[in-house]
């Protein structure tokens, strides 16, 4: 089932489910933490962290785990590092059980790469 529009940032986060708070509440702080020049904005109706006009990475929500969201050329950079970790991914993205601790290290580490990517090549989505 499609998730109902969202009108901002604050209503997504204002009806996420219980059980998704937690992990959404932490990815945000993290980007925010690691993205002071990005601003948070909805894109296809889930937030998104864009600095100068280009995305840099995309939150989502899911009945049972949360996803981190990068663009697929650089996330192929660092996919070896997620799969060490012991978490799944997909074509740009980790997955981010709702039932295990976040592994803050390495997505602060993923997060600050992304920005570095692009505020040092431009790299776009």
């Amino acid at each position: 089932m499609a998730q109902a529009r969202r009108a901002n940032v604050s209503d997504y986060y204002s009806k996420l489910p219980r059980v998704a708070q937690p992990h959404l509440g932490e990815l945000r702080r993290l980007c925010q933490q690691e993205l002071p020049r990005a601003e948070e904005v909805l894109h296809w109706n889930t937030p998104a962290f864009v600095q100068d006009g280009t995305r840099l990475v995309m939150l989502q929500s899911f009945k049972k785990h949360a996803s981190l969201r990068f663009p697929t050329r650089y996330f192929s950079t660092v996919a070896e590092d997620v799969a060490s970790a012991g978490f799944d991914a997909g074509a740009g993205f980790i997955k981010l059980p709702y039932d295990t601790g976040l592994p803050v290290d390495l997505l602060s580490r993923l997060i600050a790469g992304r920005r570095d990517e692009f505020e040092s090549t431009g790299a776009a989505w």
